[in-house]
């Protein structure tokens, strides 16, 4: 350490003393493992994390530079509990005390698993696994495209219950891998180069089983925006049964297995033969049925057809004729029969109240032959007046010689 040299006590540059804070550092502590909370974490520009460990009293400044950010698998954020290892540092500019961050890992949990975590939450928040969104598979696709390593045992899975449940369909594969840096890029290039086709109807993304770490591809955010973005229904399976990656709570359909996978994607043809079979029966005894219910009413067209054609209209209006001139007849003499009644009825009355009715039991009419008024009292004849007698069957002529008035009344 370079000292300035006078009278009186040793004296420092600010400069020197930082100096030889770090030199010490460096040489008596090294390398440490710190643990403690994330806080006022910062991004710069350039790619370098700056934040503070905190913990109950203290806190530490820290840097995470942009090569070790770049590595890390989660993203680092407030309040994260962490282990972190790295050397302790003065930094000059400021005269602060500060860690360089060599390694971050969260405390109490795995780096893949807090990635993992905090990937669903953002993506949940964004909709993407939102069963809303999720695609029904086609019932009988013809082309289905494949994402995955054609050496690996999946691709092997496939090919075997393709050609077991449904060898029509075609089988499609975009290779890529499914493990290992950049294989996301991989898997999400051949998704699209998939869905970009138009005969493709569905898309299998599969890979068997493997660490954490082997299926780290499937939990990243580029291979769940290219299933997003996919045009055609997509069945994951990744993994085993136990397993559960991000792609699979993005694709419209989750399969515990490859095989599983296939199995859902394509149809059994035995269970479309026993289908058919069985809609076959069902047509053969519809149209039995339909040809009865149309020759029933084809029988009944051809009667009401023959009921309108014109010789049958022409009996049918004879017959009517025939009625109607029956019934007139029976009408008339009904009423024939009726008015001889009534004349007979009439003229009964008529005979009852006729003079010459009267004049049959022995009375006569009286005329005067003057003037031939009909007698009615005594006062009308004189004694030598000429008369008429009318009695029933002749008229007599006759001379009063004498008019009697009856009832005491003398007579002339």
């Amino acid at each position: 350490m370079t000292t300035v040299s006078h009278a009186g006590p040793q004296v420092y540059t600010v400069t020197q003393v930082l100096t030889g804070l770090r030199r010490l550092l460096e040489e008596r502590v090294g390398g440490l493992w710190i643990a403690g909370e994330l806080s006022d974490v910062r991004r710069a520009a350039s790619g370098h994390v700056y934040f503070s460990l905190v913990d109950g009293t203290g806190r530490l400044r820290a840097a995470l530079f942009r090569q070790t950010a770049r590595r890390l698998p989660f993203e680092p954020e407030d309040g994260l509990e962490v282990l972190v290892y790295g050397e302790l540092d003065v930094y000059e500019a400021r005269g602060e005390l500060q860690l360089i961050v060599r390694q971050l890992e969260p405390r109490g949990r795995g780096a893949l698993q807090l990635a993992f975590e905090q990937l669903r939450r953002r993506l949940e928040a964004e909709g993407l696994f939102d069963p809303a969104r999720k695609r029904a598979l086609p019932p009988l696709p013809t082309c289905v495209g494949v994402v995955t390593s054609p050496s690996g045992a999946a691709w092997r899975d496939v090919l075997q219950v393709a050609a077991r449940r449904f060898p029509a369909a075609r089988i499609r594969l975009a290779g890529a891998r499914v493990q290992g840096a950049g294989a996301e890029d991989e898997l999400a290039a051949a998704l699209d180069a998939l869905g970009a086709q138009p005969d493709v109807s569905l898309v299998l993304l599969v890979r068997g089983g493997g660490s954490p770490e082997d299926l780290q591809p499937f939990n990243s955010e580029i291979l769940a925006r290219a299933l997003a973005r996919c045009p055609v229904p997509v069945v994951s399976g990744v993994g085993h049964e136990i397993d559960v990656t991000i792609a699979d709570l993005v694709a419209d359909v989750r399969a515990p297995t490859p095989s599983a996978a296939a199995e859902l994607a394509l149809p059994d043809r035995e269970a479309l033969r026993g289908a058919l079979a069985r809609d076959w029966g069902r047509l053969v005894r519809a149209m039995a049925a339909l040809r009865g219910r149309l020759g029933a009413r084809l029988d009944a067209g051809r009667g009401a057809l023959r009921a309108q054609a014109p010789a049958a209209r022409l009996a049918a209006g004879r017959d009517r004729l025939a009625a109607a001139g029956r019934a007139l007849e029976r009408a008339a003499a009904a009423r024939l029969a009726a008015s001889r009644a009534r004349l007979a009825a009439a003229t009964g009355r008529l005979d009852s109240l006729s003079p010459l009715a009267v004049l049959s039991r022995g009375y006569a009419i009286v005329r005067r032959s003057a003037d031939g008024a009909i007698v009615r009292a005594a006062e009308q004849v004189e004694p030598g007046s000429e008369l008429v007698l009318r009695v029933a069957e002749a008229e007599i002529e006759a001379v009063a010689r004498r008019v009697r008035p009856l009832r005491g009344r003398g007579a002339r």
